[in-house]
């Protein structure tokens, strides 16, 4: 060690916890079932008797039970095997392993001070105050406190006791709690650390949900001279064979794609081709498309060409921007020797940048000079890349693990004030556990296990600063709600480097801290410089940073941020550090949910309602917990604040409302207690049209009204305006029912209030509003001087943003100092069309969309048959088909054609009906069958009544029906007809298919699926596999597990009540299934361009630069 160790540790006093009071006993606890369906209510996972305390949210339930219970292996109290049951286990488990490697290692100045720390530790995760990342979740603390251990996976790690780097034997005794990994590859085809081996290295992150990010700038572009004659086939070609290795693995693992970030230095030789390359991939989808392939995201198309599954982005120097100031050249140079290759106008290689970032979302920019001017450890090498999300950015063969503070849990909402003293306590409690977390990690490579052993990097971060100051009345955009942001930043990143000295005063500085004193200390001095904004302070930087301004600024944040730096710098100068650097602020998409975080990392609130999901499926619409007591704060009374909160997410009851209320709807005939079931199902609708139907009201009840069941078992039928209310009416009655989504324009909101309520998106179906993508940037910009790392955030913005527009915003973020950006236009990929908000339908009566089977009685004509009684049947079949084949008479051909006798559907016959929406077009699918279960015709109804396309639609299912009933195959109807291509297309809300080029391509896939087995052109085919399972073939248990002592037994279950009748049973599923209609149409009008998940098939929102799941907690990225 660099640095002489003393006989002290760390010592924690009681902040959250109490003497002679379990940590487990300070809440209140649930007994909950998790049930996560797909979109059609089917379900895909389910577990009861799920144990967590009553704050926890139904999502963060779910997120618990299905992704982090260990699944198998866990000594249950019969003397069997089974699975974590609680989140008391769970908990245990990670605070436990912790404490034990902590003490082990004397990272504690006495026993007394580990049980607290233990203790706090447990109330932290329990609180929903601060959690690690998912693979902690996963691993930590299996082998201490179930005795599981399992064969060696390949792993390294340098043991504490003597230095020396060993192979690890064992899967589970040193846990992998490490999500981010930088990898190099050198200029080298097959030799270790070389290309091809850089294939095997990412193969075995991936495999364990994580995600790596390497610079490939050492690789010599095309044409250079090879050392065996020849010349090299070009880094590109490198490229697409790593993008099909990452795509292959995602295939079999855990993620939706394998998390990758592909960095390249802006003057290496195919610097354009790589700026270009997702645009040619682009290009080459759309004429797939066009030919007829599918655009789906896991489509043919995509799987065909290169480049989808890595984020990319470019290395900008200071020196290229000066020359583009200067409308100057820009110079790309051969690898091998560093000469010129060729020389570009720099304005021409920025366009190409944002152009490329307008078409496709790729490039992002990384600012090369600005992040090696703030890196503590360049004696070690030059910080050359990131992990995928952009946020740990630190030398090649390292790795970072990661851990989040939910900030909502530190504002007093009483006074408006933040617990300065609880964060700082939080702050270095989590520090401690990630130092931990390095000691006792195992590596996927020698390089990364003795670089991270060296540097010992952390990645402590926060999360819901968005919706922090939205519940402050701030607005997100402001210079008041940057001036928070940055102290709060720099009072996180203070204290945890002042932990990491104090830490070095007994444990010793990192390895290669010496080496790198002068350099990390004049870092450190930079940082403080930033909290005091003292802009002659800084040393060594071009790019001067936004400091905090203090005139924006609580005063005693502002004295708590400098008082924070001040000691890190003294304590720091006296002692070295423990860690090279400590924080960073990561998407925390999962985890995040599991804190009930409203919003991640630096990002403002998505949406003003939301949906709140319920225990055992079914969902709850609620307005944004932070509006009502932002209201409060502003000054609004109860009554005008009650008022606004009604505006924006509905009465939920008919009582009142205009038109449609309980007064009228008694008057057309309904009853009570029917009324009552429409209030019940109006908390969930986001729309009442939705509620108003037979699932809902029962078939007698329509009867009674005067409908025949042929009306109302129509999926098309509106009950509403059967009834005889207007399209002006429904929607003023269904504004005062259902809400409208937003507060612009809502009663006694004053204008200038308006800005606190903005959201990264737009509001509902009126809202005009949302945070500019400056807005963003300057946010971004506030937080970035009190960090080790970077951000990981992706800005939205609007389909019409403009090339100019992105160059704009990349230009910004450079200048205000941040490290890096990634830009995402709506709907950019042809795999995320843009789809609209729900359009309001006018409609007159309904006309009845049948296709006659009776209207069609051909009579066959004379033939000139000559006589084939003596023919076999085979021999007859080849004689007429040669007939038709060679006559040149279509007359003929037509009569010997007729006679094919048309085979009549049964008078009664089943069917299905399929309710989709493809690009805002409601349609329904309905088809009649034989009595052996084949297809033998088919209506389809769309919504708007009288227009072109819906009479050609009709014309087209009768034509398809009479060829189905004259004995056309299927499989000739499908293969013609899918992939044909027109609007609507986009997005569906269907359980298997996702996404289609048209009506027809829909009707067809679903047509093929449901009759010929066709999983070929669906996208959601099979149930998710349950993670965290373990292999039970691998696991031998070691010693009695510790955990056994605080093991809840859930209360044995009820007596099960009788099943209900199967058509009460079809209702059930149908009105949840409908709810989550609700919940997935909401999403999409908030954010068009997201994908399906994988696991559930639900519509996803972004986190940082990926994607999570609000039905199941899927991330769509690295953990």
């Amino acid at each position: 060690m660099a640095n002489p160790k003393t006989k002290k540790g760390l010592q924690f006093k009681r902040r959250f916890t109490k003497d002679n009071v379990s940590p487990y006993d300070q809440f209140e606890y649930d007994y909950r079932d998790s049930v996560i369906k797909n979109p059609n209510g089917e379900k895909v996972f389910e577990m009861t008797n799920v144990e967590v305390p009553k704050q926890w949210s139904q999502i963060a339930t779910d997120i618990l039970a299905q992704k982090y219970f260990r699944k198998a292996g866990v000594p249950q109290a019969d003397g069997s095997l089974g699975r974590e049951t609680s989140v008391k286990q769970v908990a245990h488990r990670m605070a436990n392993c912790w404490r034990v490697w902590g003490e082990r290692y004397g990272y504690f100045a006495t026993t007394q001070d580990a049980q607290v720390f233990y203790e706090e530790l447990v109330y932290s995760i329990l609180n929903q105050a601060c959690v690690p990342n998912s693979p902690q979740w996963f691993n930590t603390g299996l082998h201490e406190s179930y005795g599981i251990t399992g064969g060696a996976q390949g792993h390294y790690y340098v043991d504490p006791k003597d230095g020396q780097l060993k192979k690890s034997t064992s899967a589970y005794e040193r846990p992998q709690p490490h999500a981010c990994f930088i990898l190099s590859v050198s200029d080298d085809l097959v030799n270790e650390g070389g290309i091809m081996d850089l294939w095997t290295r990412e193969a075995r992150i991936f495999k364990y949900g994580s995600g790596v990010g390497t610079n490939f700038s050492q690789i010599r572009g095309a044409n250079e001279k090879l050392s065996g004659g020849g010349s090299s086939s070009g880094l590109m070609s490198f490229l697409k064979i790593g993008d099909r290795a990452a795509g292959a693995i995602k295939s079999g693992g855990t993620t939706r794609r394998a998390a990758k970030m592909v960095c390249l230095d802006l003057d290496h030789p195919e610097i354009l081709d790589f700026i270009n390359w997702k645009v040619q991939e682009e290009d080459k989808v759309a004429a797939l498309v066009a030919a007829g392939y599918d655009n789906g995201y896991e489509g043919e198309a995509y799987a065909t060409v290169s480049g989808q599954n890595s984020n990319n982005s470019v290395r900008i120097p200071n020196s290229f921007f000066k020359a583009l100031s200067e409308d100057g050249n820009w110079d790309l140079k051969a690898r091998t020797d560093g000469r010129v290759m060729k020389s570009i106008p720099a304005r021409e290689v920025w366009e190409q940048i944002a152009n490329a970032a307008w078409r496709c979302a790729d490039p992002g920019t990384q600012y090369d000079t600005t992040i090696n001017e703030w890196h503590t450890c360049p004696q070690g090498g030059r910080i050359n890349a990131s992990n995928p999300c952009s946020e740990y950015m630190f030398l090649d063969n390292t790795a970072c693990n990661l851990a989040s503070i939910n900030l909502r849990k530190f504002f007093n909402e009483s006074d408006n004030s933040f617990d300065v003293e609880g964060f700082e306590y939080t702050s270095r409690l989590w520090t401690a556990v990630l130092e931990v977390s390095v000691l006792m990690a195992q590596f996927p490579s020698k390089e990364v296990a003795q670089l991270s052993y060296d540097y010992r990097t952390l990645g402590l971060g926060f999360a819901n600063l968005g919706s922090m100051l939205m519940v402050s009345g701030i607005p997100y955009d402001s210079e008041e709600a940057r001036g928070i942001a940055g102290a709060i930043t720099a009072i996180m990143t203070g204290i945890a480097y002042k932990t990491s000295a104090e830490m070095a005063s007994f444990l010793g500085a990192f390895d290669k801290y010496e080496e790198n004193k002068e350099d990390m200390l004049r870092v450190m001095r930079n940082h403080r410089a930033a909290a005091y904004d003292a802009e002659d302070a800084y040393v060594g930087l071009e790019i001067k940073p936004q400091g905090i301004k203090a005139q924006f600024t609580p005063d005693y944040l502002l004295k708590a941020a400098t008082k924070a730096w001040d000691d890190a710098v003294q304590l720091g100068e006296k002692y070295g550090y423990r860690n090279a650097q400590t924080t960073v602020i990561a998407p925390t998409g999962t985890i995040g949910l599991v804190m009930d975080c409203d919003t991640t990392g630096v990002e403002p609130d998505f949406a003003l309602v939301k949906f709140k999901k319920l225990s055992g499926g079914g969902y709850f619409k609620i307005i944004n917990q932070s509006v009502p007591q932002a209201l409060k704060n502003l000054g609004y009374t109860q009554e005008q604040n009650d008022a606004i909160v009604n505006f924006a997410v509905g009465h939920a009851s008919f009582e009142g409302a205009p038109h449609i209320n309980n007064a009228s709807l008694l008057a057309k005939g309904f009853t009570q207690e029917e009324v009552d079931k429409l209030n019940g199902a109006a908390k969930s609708a986001f729309e009442i049209g939705f509620i108003f139907n037979r699932f809902t009201l029962g078939d007698a009840c329509l009867t009674r009204l005067g409908f025949k069941e042929e009306e109302f078992a129509d999926w098309s039928f509106n009950l509403l305006e059967a009834l005889g209310f207007t399209e002006e009416q429904i929607d003023a009655a269904n504004d005062y029912v259902c809400g409208t989504m937003t507060v612009e324009g809502a009663p006694a909101l004053k204008e200038e209030h308006l800005s606190v309520f903005d959201c990264a998106n737009k509001n509902g179906k009126k809202g005009v509003r949302y945070i500019h993508a400056h807005g963003h940037i300057r946010m971004m910009a506030a937080c970035q001087p009190f960090l080790s790392g970077a951000i990981s955030k992706t800005i939205n913005l609007p389909n019409e943003a403009t090339v100019e527009e992105i160059a704009d915003c990349y230009l910004m973020s450079w200048e205000l100092g941040l490290k890096a950006n990634a830009l995402y236009r709506d709907g950019s990929k042809l795999s995320q069309p843009l789809s609209t908000k729900s359009d309001k339908k006018k409609k007159t009566d309904e006309e009845d969309a049948n296709a006659s089977d009776a209207g069609v009685n051909v009579e066959a004509g004379a033939s000139q048959m000559v006589d084939l009684g003596n023919l076999t049947v085979d021999e007859l079949l080849e004689e007429v088909q040669k007939r038709m084949h060679t006559s040149t008479d279509t007359k003929f051909k037509r009569q010997l054609s007729r006679i094919v006798e048309r085979k009549s559907l049964p008078s009664k016959r089943r069917g299905f009906t399929q309710k989709a929406r493809i690009g805002g077009q409601v349609l329904f699918l309905r088809t009649g069958e034989y009595a052996d279960g084949t297809v033998g015709e088919l209506f389809i109804d769309l919504a708007k009544e009288g227009s072109t396309l819906r009479s050609l639609m009709n014309c087209f299912a009768i034509s398809i029906s009479v060829g189905l009933q004259y004995g056309v195959p299927l499989e000739e109807f499908v293969d013609k007809f899918v992939f044909t291509k027109f609007e609507p297309s986009g997005m569906v809300d269907h359980p298997n298919i996702k996404t289609t080029t048209s009506i027809v391509d829909f009707i067809f896939r679903s047509l093929a699926y449901e009759y010929l087995g066709r999983t070929d052109l669906v996208h959601v085919l099979d149930k998710p596999t349950v993670e965290n399972l373990g292999d039970p073939s691998d696991i031998t248990l070691v010693g009695k597990p510790e955990l056994s002592s605080i093991r809840v037994t859930a209360p044995a279950a009820s007596a099960t009540p009788a099943a209900p009748a199967a058509k009460a049973n079809v209702a059930a599923a149908v009105n949840e299934s409908g709810t989550m209609d609700n919940v997935t149409a909401a999403a999409k009008s908030m954010q068009s361009d997201a994908p399906a998940c994988s696991t559930c098939g639900h519509i996803t929102i972004r986190s940082g630069t990926c994607y999570k799941c609000l039905n199941c907690g899927t991330s769509m990225g690295c953990s």
